[in-house]
């Protein structure tokens, strides 16, 4: 089995790549608003025990299943020992099954991905985004609280890749990927 991590700041572009890397691949997407839209619907709010539960339920099955493989999208803040330990975390469930783990970080300069904040595509699989306004200043003080773009050797993984996808699209992103990684 193969799990792509990838991940990124706000509207970086995450899930759009995961899509697109979803269709050229047998990999199957679990973007993070996969967990977050449905427990907003239910309990009216972000509640994240809810979240991890229902993420790490999905993980638990799909790890013992026969697919290809998963791309898991989200936000990591390199500042946050609760974000490097949650990776390890999502690893252990999946290694005894011989899983392969791979890492893309995708870089995007705020100004592009306040403008994305707004694609018709996010808007759609992200309810809770349809609130520009209190989007935006979501990204704004999430850009203010974490650092989410990795230093220079920071990643100590193998099978890393960073894309600065200002000037790239979604397709070839995906396309590098999966030649990178010979998904």
């Amino acid at each position: 089995m193969k799990l792509v991590f990838l991940f990124g700041d706000a509207a970086a572009g995450k899930m759009t790549v995961g899509q697109e890397l979803a269709k050229i691949t047998d990999l199957r997407l679990f973007h993070n608003h996969m967990s977050i839209e449905p427990v907003i619907a239910v309990f009216g709010t972000y509640n994240r025990t809810a979240v991890n539960a229902f993420r790490e339920a999905v993980f638990t099955e799909f790890a013992k299943s026969d697919r290809y493989g998963m791309i898991f999208t989200f936000l990591f803040s390199f500042d946050s020992p609760e974000d490097w330990a949650y990776i390890e975390h999502v690893k252990e469930i999946f290694a005894p099954y011989g899983t392969t783990f791979y890492y893309v970080e995708l870089i995007a300069p705020q100004a592009v991905r306040l403008a994305r904040n707004r694609s018709e595509n996010r808007l759609a699989e992200k309810p809770s985004k349809r609130d520009l306004a209190s989007s935006d200043e979501l990204l704004l003080r999430t850009d203010e609280k974490y650092r989410c773009v990795s230093r220079p050797g920071e990643i100590p993984w193998p099978n890393y890749l960073r894309i600065e996808n200002e000037h790239v699209s979604a397709e070839e992103a995906a396309r590098r990927i999966k030649e990178e990684f010979g998904l």
